[in-house]
């Protein structure tokens, strides 16, 4: 029998204070800048593995919110679920996935991160929505933007 293709699943927290800043983290393995998040635990629901995430990698608690995107890392085979979510409790920690953990104006966080990234930030922070986008990159540039949503660094 041969072997198929396995997916991964990622979850990520897209975290908003009441100044309307972000919470993101600069992962120690590559240096990026990304909302914090990881892979789903077989034995867990998906906003529970929102609420971990979130809680190991920054120290703060979270309540998830509504599903805001759908993304692919084509190159890697992950697809990662994206919650807009609000802090609840907690106090920002240094951990062993994250070298920096920072809250930042929207503009300031998507203009550190690689547009695969800052892109699920700007879809979490949109108000009104048609529907929840899915979206394809390759572990850095968004695959076949359409001119309904081109996304690129400069214009989110």
């Amino acid at each position: 029998m041969i072997d198929s293709p396995k997916h991964s699943v990622s979850v990520a927290g897209v975290v908003i204070n009441d100044l309307g800043d972000v919470l993101v983290v600069q992962r120690r393995d590559n240096g990026h800048w990304e909302p914090p998040g990881g892979v789903l635990e077989l034995d867990e629901t998906v906003e529970d593995g929102v609420r971990r995430e979130v809680l190991e990698e920054t120290g703060i608690v979270v309540d998830v919110g509504p599903l805001t995107g759908v993304y692919k890392n084509m190159a890697r085979g992950v697809v990662a679920l994206v919650f807009r979510c609000t802090e609840t409790s907690g106090s920002i920690i240094s951990t062993e996935e994250a070298s920096a953990v920072e809250w930042m104006s929207p503009a300031k966080a998507t203009s550190l991160m690689t547009p695969a990234y800052a892109v699920r930030v700007a879809d979490a922070l949109r108000t009104t929505q048609l529907g929840v986008p899915t979206r394809a990159h390759d572990g850095t540039r968004l695959l076949n933007a359409t001119k309904d949503a081109p996304i690129n660094k400069h214009t989110i």
